[in-house]
């Protein structure tokens, strides 16, 4: 069975060229990792939430947007051996290759598909 592991971040509106290629670098090594596809959403109707929302997940802030993306993989295995060769991949360290965001603001996690249509 597949797996996705999905991400909301807030990225200064002003970043969004910094962040389409800081995603794409990391796409393309998603992919030589195992991964099967990398999608990247920019925000364009995100609206505030009074309980709960996207933006109020991720404290946008109101020079920000809302970013949401998912990676599928083929298994959880080769997920979680991905991911461990990702962390360590001296392309993605953060004094080489700084995010263009907050990460400590970005929510993911990882998910067993129940239903694809």
């Amino acid at each position: 069975m597949k797996y996705v592991d999905g991400f909301v971040a807030a990225v200064p509106t002003a970043n969004r060229e910094t962040y389409i290629k800081h995603a794409s670098e990391a796409a393309e090594i998603f992919k030589e990792l195992g991964a099967l596809s990398v999608v990247e959403c920019w925000g364009d109707e995100v609206p505030d939430g009074k309980v709960t929302s996207f933006p109020m997940a991720v404290q946008c802030k109101p020079d920000e947007t809302v970013v949401f993306a998912w990676i599928t993989w083929p298994s959880k295995e080769v997920h979680d051996e991905g991911m461990k060769k990702m962390m360590e991949d001296p392309r993605m360290q953060p004094d080489v290759n700084p995010m263009p965001f907050d990460g400590k603001r970005m929510i993911f996690g990882g998910f067993v598909p129940v239903l694809n249509v």
